[in-house]
């Protein structure tokens, strides 16, 4: 975009309109989450915001090395049909996820009496318990593998550390699913089947 009255283009117009974004989340910060599915604002091209597959946040090719500015980001981050977004009220701004938006980086367990449910924190430090609006997901992984994934919000997803997902296996067990043995995972009343039990490969 060219200065008024001259033709030299400008050397960065996404550093303004980020520092404009972080703004208004700063000046909404009273809710913890602000209501982006609410929001339709016009789509105003994408900028150069990448999220890596180990949930790492860069900006122009640079990591984000302020976990309280990516926490900010991802609270207005969206999934709409056609790519992410950071979204407000005001604007709708494109950005790359390589796989999943964020990472599940902690597991708890919660007994309630004969129930145990799983709870996971992100690397942004959202926590959810596994049920149906949170369920888990197992994904085709590499040499036949499974990537296993957890339901944060609205369509954004949390891939399973390596680590996690071993500690995850360890508490599952095997059910009769639609007429065939399953093995996957229960929390609470929800079951969500990873594989048959017969021949299975647990590895991502």
């Amino acid at each position: 975009m060219a200065e008024s009255g001259s033709s030299e283009p400008k050397s960065d117009d996404t550093a303004g309109r980020l520092s404009g974004l972080a703004a208004i989340v700063r000046a909404a910060e009273g809710s913890k989450l602000p209501p982006v599915e609410e929001w339709n604002p016009p789509f105003c091209g994408d900028i150069d915001m990448r999220i890596a597959a180990d949930g790492t946040w860069f900006y122009q090719k640079t990591p984000i090395g302020r976990p309280a500015l990516v926490r900010l980001f991802s609270t207005i981050l969206r999934r709409d049909p056609e790519r992410f977004v950071l979204v407000t009220p005001v604007e709708r701004v494109g950005i790359t996820v390589d796989d999943a938006p964020f990472l599940a980086v902690e597991m708890q367990i919660e007994t309630t009496g004969a129930q145990k449910f799983i709870h996971f924190r992100t690397n942004v430090d959202d926590w959810v318990r596994v049920d149906h609006w949170h369920p888990l997901r197992f994904a085709a992984g590499a040499s036949g593998g499974v990537k296993p994934y957890v339901l944060i919000r609205g369509a954004l997803w949390a891939l399973l550390t390596r680590a996690l997902f071993y500690d995850l296996v360890q508490l599952g067990e095997t059910r009769q699913c639609e007429g065939a043995a399953m093995f996957g995972i229960a929390s609470g009343a929800d079951f969500f089947p990873i594989a048959p039990a017969a021949g299975l490969g647990s590895e991502t």
